[in-house]
């Protein structure tokens, strides 16, 4: 069997949940599935790379976005075979799953990932049509912008983000001007900055908030069989 090391949570569930026992160990992030049980090795920003390299891993699965490129070289450096992928939209997500789970031996495409598909092709608008404001952070103000996996999800619901147009992928914007955006909706992921109902929707008085569970907005894996469902259901209550 392939020995994997994932750098990413999402990837880390896709293989886990497939190619049960390829892992060998993942980072401290990595919460699904709830009852995973291999080493931690870092986190995705700051991964212990003499500990993945003292594995022995067949293929380190990594991504673009989330883990850093020197220490992707410093794995590569010692002679480990690393997959970077790359995911913008819901599309390349699932061809880039298909690329990692058959990297790591999977002969076969999983059922979940067909589910997943087959439940985005029926996905509907979540409601009529709105603008929203997509933070990620505060402290300060971040927002989803241009290309992104998550923007590219509430779309296909029914939700253009205000930001798709900015030049960066997640730009800091001042509060002030996301206010003044004149959006009719503003969506609060709980990652990776963790928006509640207490600490967020506060800082945008007279607009709906949408709370919704970060992993189902932006983790590419089995997650996304019930992401339309969970994620409309979201969308919904917010415009009530």
């Amino acid at each position: 069997m392939t020995r994997v090391v994932s750098l990413v949570p999402s990837l880390t569930e896709a293989v886990a949940v497939t190619a049960p026992g390829a892992l060998v160990a993942c980072t401290e992030w990595c919460t699904h599935p709830a009852a995973l049980d291999v080493p931690r090795v870092g986190g995705t920003k700051n991964p212990a790379v003499a500990a993945v390299v003292a594995l022995r891993p067949d293929l380190v699965v990594a991504n673009e976005e989330e883990n850093r490129p020197a220490d992707l070289a410093a794995l590569r450096a010692a002679g480990l075979d690393v997959l970077v992928t790359e995911i913008r939209d819901l599309d390349q997500a699932l061809t880039e799953l298909d690329r990692v789970l058959r990297a790591c031996g999977v002969r076969s495409r999983p059922r979940w990932l067909d589910d997943a598909e087959a439940a985005w092709s029926a996905a509907a608008p979540a409601g009529p049509p709105r603008t929203a404001v997509v933070p990620v952070w505060r402290r300060p103000w971040m927002v989803l912008g241009r290309d992104t996996f998550a923007g590219d999800l509430l779309a296909r619901l029914g939700v253009a983000n205000a930001y798709a147009g900015h030049a960066e992928r997640y730009p800091r914007v001042p509060l002030e001007e996301l206010r003044a955006r004149g959006a009719d909706l503003v969506v609060l992921p709980d990652e990776p900055y963790r928006f509640t109902a207490d600490d967020g929707p506060e800082a945008f008085p007279g607009v709906p908030a949408a709370l919704v569970d970060g992993r189902y907005l932006t983790w590419y894996g089995p997650s996304l069989v019930r992401a339309p469902e969970v994620l409309g259901r979201a969308l919904r209550a917010a415009s009530r």
